[in-house]
């Protein structure tokens, strides 16, 4: 789905995030730039937009008061994602032909993937590098390529710049050398990291970075950027924001529903009508598919699980203000919320998460899964 176009990664382009802007801009301006900066923030946020704009007005030679001038040689490059000092460190994937894969082997896609919309999340980076049974990382040979590239001076900007996106997905061998690069980081360096789940970095690296809180996107620049879109016509604006909660990300996918969401909520009423009703063969059918669609996609469905539990049991409070379902979950839930409740919420809860942890560490998916059948058939009744 290409709702976002890339020309130029300029500040104004960044959706919301007025504060942060300004911060940004006036570090530059007075020459206060941190060696070492950590983005945090919730998914669809735009903090890979944020990090390359930024990026990008370290780099301009002709920078403006509050952005780039998009016409200089550096801005140009920039347009297409090949300044020679900019460089990208993201999760990939092993496969036949990269069987110690770093971020350069899948740096067209990543390239493609920012053009279309830099505001993806992580789910549909895989699915564009084709994760199947593979759980993509940054691994741990990965932290040579940083230290190669960042001990070589720079080429035509005053920084290098490294931009780490999920940092948090790193193996622990590369977080340790890289460490050892923001101790003591070439001259001219530039570090951003851009994280949404901070505590899962290693508090060494969390320590040594300065921390830049992005914050979702405010209703009304998430509106004014929805409103835009040719997509958005006909449709109820205000109600996207809401469901949308700051994540532009969301946003697009309530404007067209993709096929990852669809196969979730399927799944999940799949699960739950044959557990109530004790249909065993059914149930072994829905282990057998789900067993063999790729361990992320598997967390995938298993964190949707939880996110639908969590608005049935909400639901039931009647308070449209607290409710964050699409149209197709929430009709589902008008028959379905009411087998959500006090007494088996948390059992329910804890069934998924265990099975989203066990999946992590590389569990029999099979098995898994038939733990989890089993459980919901027991407790959907209570």
């Amino acid at each position: 789905m290409e709702l976002y176009n890339l020309s130029c990664m300029f500040f104004k382009e960044v959706i919301g995030q007025t504060a942060t802007k300004e911060r940004l801009i006036q570090s530059v301006h007075g020459e206060r730039v941190s060696h070492a900066q950590l983005f945090a923030g919730p998914e669809g946020s735009g903090k890979l937009a944020l990090a390359i704009a930024y990026a990008q007005f370290v780099a301009c030679t002709n920078r403006q008061a509050d952005d780039s001038c998009g016409e200089c040689p550096s801005c140009k490059k920039f347009r297409k994602l090949i300044h020679p000092d900019l460089h990208f460190v993201f999760p990939v994937i092993k496969t036949p032909k990269f069987k110690e894969p770093v971020s350069d082997n899948f740096l067209e896609e990543w390239r493609q993937m920012i053009g279309q919309n830099p505001y993806f999340n992580i789910d549909q980076w895989f699915d564009r590098i084709g994760v199947e049974n593979a759980q993509g990382l940054i691994y741990s040979h990965q932290s040579e390529e940083i230290i190669r590239k960042l001990n070589l001076k720079s080429y035509e900007s005053e920084y290098k710049v490294m931009i780490i996106w999920l940092p948090e997905k790193m193996h622990v061998a590369c977080a340790n050398k890289l460490l050892k690069m923001i101790e003591e980081p070439p001259v001219k360096t530039l570090f951003i990291l851009i994280t949404e789940n901070e505590e899962d970095i290693i508090s060494t690296i969390r320590s040594r970075c300065q921390l830049i809180i992005i914050p979702p996107i405010d209703p009304v620049s998430l509106a004014k950027a929805i409103g835009e879109l040719p997509e958005a016509e006909g449709m109820d604006i205000r109600n996207i924001v809401h469901l949308a909660k700051g994540n532009y990300s969301k946003a697009l996918e309530l404007l067209q529903p993709d096929e990852q969401t669809l196969f979730n909520l399927e799944r999940f009423k799949e699960l739950m009508r044959s557990s109530y009703g004790r249909k065993f063969t059914d149930l072994f059918k829905w282990v057998d598919q789900v067993a063999g669609i790729g361990r992320e996609k598997q967390k995938n469905l298993l964190n949707y699980s939880l996110m639908i539990l969590r608005e049935n049991f909400i639901y039931n409070l009647k308070n449209r203000e607290l409710i964050f379902m699409n149209e197709q979950e929430e009709d589902f839930s008008k028959r379905f919320s009411p087998f959500i409740n006090e007494r088996n919420i948390i059992e329910l809860t804890e069934v998924f998460e265990t099975a989203f942890n066990h999946i992590g560490m590389n569990g029999n998916p099979r098995i898994i899964f038939t733990d989890v059948a089993f459980k919901i058939t027991k407790l959907i009744r209570k």
